[in-house]
């Protein structure tokens, strides 16, 4: 079976990276912190492939570069599910309660196409 965005779950991909982590020792790195540190620093990584462009210029460095972008984005991901396996996170749980937070934040009435912080809306 072929792993992809509409067959994979949460819990699939972090079970794949405890196997690689338990495999190379990597777990006694592999700290709250330490892996916070490593998802700004991936993130960085991928802001850089964008850096000095015009925002209708990224599209096309998207598609321009698309394995590097891609490697930079899945970077992160491994991260931010890293940390949930560290910090014992249950990252959907997680995402559709902060998901719902955002909601609340944001009724479509008043953030409808602006970008406005909620408090200011």
């Amino acid at each position: 079976m072929e792993i992809n965005d509409t067959t994979a779950t949460f819990q699939e991909l972090k079970n794949l990276i405890s196997q690689v982590t338990q495999e190379r020792d990597w777990t006694q790195f592999h700290s709250p912190k330490n892996v916070a540190v490593d998802i700004s620093i991936e993130a960085a990584e991928l802001l850089e492939k964008f850096i000095w462009m015009k925002e209708e210029d990224s599209f096309q460095a998207v598609e321009k570069n698309r394995q590097e972008i891609e490697d930079e984005a899945a970077d992160v991901l491994y991260g931010i599910l890293a940390f949930a396996n560290a910090a014992k996170i249950d990252i959907s749980s997680a995402f559709i309660r902060k998901l719902e937070e955002i909601k609340a934040k944001y009724p479509i009435e008043k953030a409808k196409g602006v970008y406005t912080k909620y408090n200011k809306l």
